[in-house]
């Protein structure tokens, strides 16, 4: 009877510590595969705020990507000012005196929020976009020479008294036209050619009287001068009211005044502050290529998200919050815990193998050669495990993503709940809601877990080998029942 032979008869013939085996190699097996399926993750999640209508795509900054640059600069502010003051990359640290009490305030600018026109312009150069539009965060600004609409019953404790100014490359491409929620009443939108225009409700231009061509005055909330002038194109009116972007009479409905992109920053004398950028497909046959084409575009993706027509993002930051670290880790636990627990099987499997050991001794077969037929009984067990575990890693790895992807988001929750108040900017982070969760077992992966399967069971084989087989066949015998 060969080695083999002997092998396949031994793990019959011991059914329970063979099953026992073979689930824990299966476990083993799974956990390894969830992990590093789970690193790869594609996480769909659901934006009901920043929406995409049409054949087209959104671009906007990724929240988590966002939060890693501002903890990032902040670090390094503090590793050169013992201070704990300065300023980095747009980020702006500086200590504060609150009630007796110094805490250190975390602040932003333009140059750090707004997304970078440089690679709006490289996306919008793909084939198949066949235009693009910029859209600016809503920009609180002071009215000068005309009245806003308020409620009379609102709490305006912290409200800047004023208007909200939304700059649009191309008005017609704006969310709330796409959406068909804003028509023109009167007049036109404002297009990619115009400078210091405007479009205003039918509300505004109601209680004002005023009509297309006439001319509205700003300035910023900050300081009375300069005043900057912007001619009306247009009077629009809306399906449903525009939710306000805070609360306050500035940034309700009635209050928001579409502009031609550049007038914004004009009246704020800053920067632009560009929140989205939305890029129209020419043909909706080619909607899939042209994101794939989109993707492939040479800029820093792990900053920012990008929002198919049905409201659907690909996250593709270099991780969901830090899905990929706990996945790692995980792969670290799972890779000692299993080690562990096949040194002990292997230690309980042989002692209680002594008399069949002694036995095979006193005939005259090596150590070596008994301690191949435990490995050649472990591997045989190891495959049929591994065949098992392949089966059913898609299923478990789907599961295991999708609850590490949700404990994450509620962590994410929590933190943003304890960061409320900490950091002052114009930025506020989508509401975002996970809807989907898809793994990929690669082939890579299934190589990489029957490699790492195997080494364990060939390591913790060989380290409970060595607890008996270092005896000599004269003690192995006296221990015979």
């Amino acid at each position: 009877m060969n080695l083999l032979q002997r092998a396949i008869r031994s793990c019959f013939r011991k059914p329970v510590k063979s099953l026992l085996l073979l689930l824990v190699v299966c476990i083993i097996s799974l956990l390894f595969l969830s992990g590093m399926a789970s690193r790869s993750a594609n996480i769909a999640t659901k934006d009901s705020t920043r929406q995409a209508i049409g054949a087209g795509f959104l671009l906007e900054y990724n929240p988590e990507s966002r939060s890693q640059r501002l903890e990032e600069a902040s670090q390094k502010i503090l590793e050169r000012n013992p201070d704990g003051q300065g300023s980095y990359g747009g980020v702006h640290l500086k200590n504060v005196t609150v009630m007796g009490s110094e805490n250190l305030m975390v602040t932003t600018d333009h140059s750090f929020e707004s997304l970078k026109a440089d690679d709006i312009e490289k996306i919008a150069a793909v084939e198949g976009i066949a235009d693009y539009n910029i859209t600016t965060v809503p920009t609180a600004v002071k009215q000068a020479n005309f009245e806003r609409i308020e409620d009379a019953d609102a709490d305006q404790t912290n409200d800047f008294q004023g208007v909200a100014l939304i700059g649009n490359r191309d008005m017609s491409m704006d969310a709330n036209v796409l959406s068909g929620n804003v028509t023109i009443l009167e007049g036109r939108m404002t297009t990619k050619d115009d400078t210091n225009v405007c479009v205003i409700s039918e509300e505004l231009a109601e209680k004002n009287q005023l009509k297309v061509g006439d001319h509205l005055q700003f300035h910023s909330v900050k300081a009375e001068e300069p005043v900057q002038e912007a001619t009306i194109v247009g009077i629009y009116q809306v399906k449903e009211q525009m939710k306000p972007y805070m609360s306050g009479d500035t940034y309700r409905s009635e209050n928001v005044i579409f502009t031609d992109l550049h007038f914004p920053e004009k009246v704020e004398q800053d920067d632009p502050l560009y929140e989205k950028a939305y890029f129209k497909v020419a043909n909706v046959d080619d909607y899939d290529a042209v994101k794939e084409a989109i993707k492939k575009t040479d800029i820093n993706w792990q900053w920012y998200d990008l929002i198919d027509n049905n409201g659907n993002l690909d996250t593709m930051a270099s991780n969901f919050n830090d899905l990929e670290k706990i996945s790692n880790t995980l792969l670290l636990v799972v890779t000692g815990a299993s080690f562990v627990i096949l040194f002990l099987i292997f230690i309980f499997w042989i002692r209680n193998r002594t008399n069949e050991i002694g036995i095979l001794l006193s005939i005259g077969i090596a150590k070596g050669k008994i301690f191949l037929q435990i490995l050649t009984e472990a591997v045989l067990i190891g495959v049929l495990a591994l065949a098992l575990s392949f089966l059913i890693a898609p299923a478990v790895s789907n599961a295991a993503a999708d609850y590490l992807v949700g404990q994450q988001a509620q962590q994410a929750e929590l933190q943003d709940e304890m960061d409320t108040g900490k950091v002052a900017t114009d930025y506020q982070a989508p509401e975002l809601t996970v809807t989907d969760v898809e793994t990929e077992i690669t082939s890579t992966m299934l190589l990489a877990d029957s490699l790492s399967v195997g080494v364990l069971i060939v390591l913790s084989t060989g380290a409970a080998s060595v607890l008996i087989f270092r005896k000599n066949p004269k003690d192995i015998l006296s221990e015979m029942s």
